[in-house]
């Protein structure tokens, strides 16, 4: 592979920067640097990050390719600078099993835009009933270290004890996505002022709190790990604060919608802002900022959720909940956490990249930018800002709810292991 000279590019945010790469690592980080034969890229003062890193995302293949496929997917990544993504188990079949993990896996491999690791499902068919070959699905060639029945909740507390006590003998962790199925039966939007006036069913906070206070005391219990998916309300915060203070292993993501968008856009009947857990209040998205920023959440996962047209351009009680968000994220951090003051370009770096590649052993992810580590990089241009125009996305759907809307930043570049899958906006 050929030698890269990045020049001028604000590492993590920093003082202007030369990165060069050799192959599939970092060669050298300093100032005025030079490499024979080098491909030189003017960075411009760009911010240079390492790869980022999802752990949720709807891949949909195997069974839902007209919505997404493992090549879409990937491709939509490294639009977005994501290096690393975890492709989530509701998929048809259900990967619950160690052969169709290594199938998500060998389709990664062969595609090349990013690494992906599958997402081991938690119980067999998603059904909460009996646990998955968790073991088996660790032991195949795609190494699952994450299990989650992702839009659908383990409910059942025998059931999540028994998983959380499985994975502990590996060091693997259950992603939750707390719902407390009863009290969201009928459900179509947050349960609050806004659905009283519109005569939505509600889906209450308490349905998701409950369930995140019920899973820490019991990986307390166990003494494993426990992660929450797109956590979405302001008491769930205090909960994993609490947990936290006790020293329980509990950590917590936050999507980039939750962080920017509230229930009132459901006024709209818009179905694109139809999603799960939904869309919750001003005091609830504002409660997750600070979350974010002093660390009592610890990253930002997309829950990239494509979906055919059909799904979604219909009545709103009828469409399916999800966005699509793998392409936007970076540009709605910006907005919500780094134009407004709460994080800086390195606590981007850290709840994007060097967390989740630590809570889902991503091995060669969420690596410093320094020498010696492997070239996974994204280049930003901060001080771009532009419609979102989902026409030119590389993901196979368009259900965002940023359509038209002026969002900042803008990833010019991404790389690989020193090899480049995004190259001045276009896909390698």
């Amino acid at each position: 592979m050929s030698k890269i000279l990045i020049r001028g590019a604000k590492v993590l945010g920093g003082e202007p920067q030369d990165v060069l790469i050799d192959g599939e690592t970092i060669a050298e980080v300093g100032t005025g640097l030079s490499a024979e034969g080098a491909e030189v890229v003017e960075a411009d003062g760009k911010v240079l990050l390492p790869g980022l890193v999802d752990l949720h995302t709807h891949l949909r293949e195997p069974g839902r390719e007209d919505s997404e496929t493992v090549l879409t997917g990937t491709r939509a990544a490294a639009s977005g600078g994501y290096t690393a993504v975890f492709a989530m188990a509701n998929t048809f079949p259900v990967a619950d099993t160690a052969g169709v993990v290594e199938q998500v896996y060998r389709l990664g491999k062969e595609h090349g835009y990013c690494d992906v690791q599958p997402i081991g499902a938690v119980t067999v068919g998603l059904e909460g009933r009996k646990l998955a070959e968790l073991g088996a699905m660790h032991e195949s060639a795609a190494g699952v270290t994450v299990f989650s029945d992702d839009g659908k909740c383990v409910d059942d507390a025998v059931i999540m004890r028994r998983a959380l006590e499985y994975v502990k003998a590996f060091g693997g962790v259950v992603a939750q996505h707390a719902q407390e199925p009863r009290l969201t039966e009928g459900a179509q939007m947050n349960e609050g002022v806004v659905s009283a006036e519109l005569g939505l069913g509600g889906w209450p906070a308490v349905a998701e709190e409950s369930i995140i206070a019920r899973d820490v005391l019991l990986a307390e219990h166990v003494g494993s790990r426990v992660h929450i998916c797109h956590l979405s309300t302001a008491g769930s915060v205090e909960i994993v604060r609490w947990a936290k203070s006790r020293g329980i292993d509990v950590t917590a993501e936050v999507t980039p919608h939750h962080l920017l968008l509230t229930d009132e856009l459901v006024r709209t009947y818009n179905p694109v802002y139809k999603v799960n857990p939904p869309l919750r209040t001003e005091r609830d998205v504002l409660a997750l900022r600070e979350a974010l920023a002093d660390g009592t959440i610890d990253i930002v996962a997309t829950d990239h959720a494509p979906h055919p047209h059909e799904d979604k351009d219909c009545e709103w009680a009828a469409a399916a909940m999800g966005m699509v968000g793998l392409e936007t994220a970076l540009s709605v951090v910006q907005e919500t956490m780094v134009d407004t003051g709460l994080l800086d370009w390195a606590g981007v770096a850290d709840r994007m990249s060097f967390k989740p590649a630590k809570i889902g052993r991503a091995t060669g992810h969420g690596r410093p930018v320094s020498a010696g580590e492997p070239a996974n990089l994204a280049l930003v241009d901060t001080a771009y800002r532009g419609p979102v125009d989902p026409a030119g996305f590389a993901s196979r759907s368009r259900n965002t709810p940023y359509e038209g809307r002026e969002l900042p930043g803008r990833v010019t570049h991404t790389w690989l292991r020193g090899k480049a899958t995004l190259v001045d906006g276009k896909l390698a």
